[in-house]
């Protein structure tokens, strides 16, 4: 899941961190009643809903395994220091998110964006099986997947994010407003815009497959 080889030496809470499965919203406020009434015990079933989707949004934002794991860390930690602060206005995941995006941001701002396979290989899945498809379409799925991540490295942030919440992580137009602190039409307008800038990166890559889609 995570990287192995990022700090061999030093166990992280990404280490010790145990999945779960997705929280019902009532099953989601009865932890987080818990954690603000002192059990922080609950804390690790909360996060462990939700700490493969930060990762994944992180890699995203960042493009690198490393720097990812180190930034979902980050946004756990600072989810349990501000737990207590938590009103529930808006999903815990929602809030995660936020967290989530907000440092990545500030990450990209102090850094070059980093373009890797291993991060495309988050949109097409892990190394196909026999009842997947074949080796040859494997490679073009992982090729294009890396193509995109390489649009989206050259959008600005907020056309980048904006298309990371909304075609690599599902959201709502309504959620992602949440998240951003927009109005919902902005957001749509937004992603209208976004959309159009990473057909015209990708239109420098692959000009043909691009003018014959939409």
């Amino acid at each position: 899941m995570y990287p192995s080889n990022s700090r061999p030496t030093q166990v992280t809470i990404l280490d010790v961190m145990v999945h779960h499965p997705p929280l019902s919203p009532k099953r989601e406020r009865q932890l987080i009643d818990q954690v603000q009434r002192g059990n922080h015990g609950a804390m690790g079933e909360l996060l462990g809903a939700y700490h493969r989707q930060v990762y994944h949004l992180c890699l995203r934002m960042i493009g690198r395994e490393t720097d990812a794991a180190d930034l979902t860390q980050e946004v756990l930690l600072k989810a349990v220091q501000h737990i207590a602060g938590f009103k529930g206005n808006a999903r815990f995941s929602t809030w995660l998110y936020r967290i989530a995006m907000n440092l990545a941001l500030s990450q990209r701002r102090r850094r070059r964006p980093v373009v890797s396979l291993d991060h495309a290989k988050e949109k097409v899945g892990e190394e196909p099986h026999d009842c997947g498809p074949s080796p040859e379409q494997a490679m073009i799925d992982r090729q294009q997947a890396e193509m995109v991540q390489s649009a989206l490295a050259k959008l600005g942030d907020e056309h980048r994010q904006i298309l990371v919440l909304r075609e690599m992580e599902g959201c709502s137009y309504e959620t992602i407003a949440e998240i951003l602190k927009l109005p919902v039409g902005t957001v749509r307008s937004r992603l209208y815009r976004a959309r159009l800038g990473l057909k015209d990166e990708l239109k420098t890559m692959l000009p043909d497959e691009v003018d014959q889609t939409r």
